[in-house]
This record gives C-alpha cells, structure tokens and sequence, in this order.
C-alpha cells in the first residue's frame, strides 16, 4: 500500500446540515449507507458498540429496499429532543409494499429463500423507537430512532 488514501465518488449521496440522504440503486450502495450510519453516530458521541449497531440496522433497512423495491432511499439525520441526542435513520421506497406487517415482525418469517427472517424484528430491537408504513403495491416506510 503506499499510504494513500482511495476515494470513492457516492453521487448518490446528498448532505445537508445534520442530514444524509443516499439513493440505493443496488447492493453496492449498501456501502455508503453502513459508513455514513456509522461515520454520524460517532458524530453524535454514540460508543463503539451502538455505532456498530446503528449501522447494522441501517444495512438492514438497505438491503431490504434493494432485495425487494429494487431501489428507494435511506435518509440518516443527527436529532435532538431536549437534551437527548440520537440518530434517525427514514429508510423509504415505492415498491411493492408489505401485506401483512404484523407477520413480517415476527422473528424466522420471510419471503426470501435462504433468509433467517431476522432482519426487521433485529431493527426493531437495535433502535429505541421503531415505526412502519406500508401499503401494498405503494412502498414502505421505516422510521427508526437511537437516542444516546
């Protein structure tokens, strides 16, 4: 290696103040959003462990939108709520929607072959405050919060 460093150019990631939104086109924009999620909670003085674990429920909600919307966006925000300090990670797409949101919360359920069915339920368990919105054949939302 000869010490420099390699930059890779995310035109899919927009900034604003405490605010990143990054669109997921496919698997390799789940990169940008595992770092970003990590890279903010440090920001926001979250220890090792809860960023590690903040990125996980970010990588989580990508690669949800991208194995079944095909594409959507993750917006990542620093927030505050008096004196707490947290991060809010919106993970959003137009696609097919879920039916049945009560069964998809259930640990070991999935519609995908080869899933342990783990991923939203883990999300839900990682975060402090978890909601979901969906319609079929309208996409979801998943809003999620970590409070220091």
């Amino acid at each position: 290696m000869n010490g420099k460093a390699i930059v890779k150019n995310y035109e899919n990631l927009q900034i604003k103040d405490n605010e990143r939104r990054i669109t997921l086109f496919d698997h390799s924009d789940r990169e940008q959003v595992v770092l970003t999620a990590r890279y903010m909670a440090a920001e926001a003085g979250f220890d090792e462990t809860n960023q590690v674990l903040i990125a996980t429920a970010a990588s989580e909600l990508a690669t949800n939108i991208v194995k079944y919307a095909k594409e959507g966006e993750v917006i990542l925000k620093m927030v505050r709520r008096d004196r707490q300090l947290g991060i809010e990670i919106i993970a959003r797409d137009d696609g097919p929607g879920i039916r049945d949101i009560e069964q998809v919360m259930q640990d070991n359920f999935s519609t995908s072959k080869g899933s342990l069915g783990l991923g939203l339920p883990s999300v839900q368990r990682i975060m402090d405050e978890f909601k979901i919105e969906s319609q079929p054949g309208h996409g979801t939302i998943v809003s999620t919060l970590k409070w220091r």
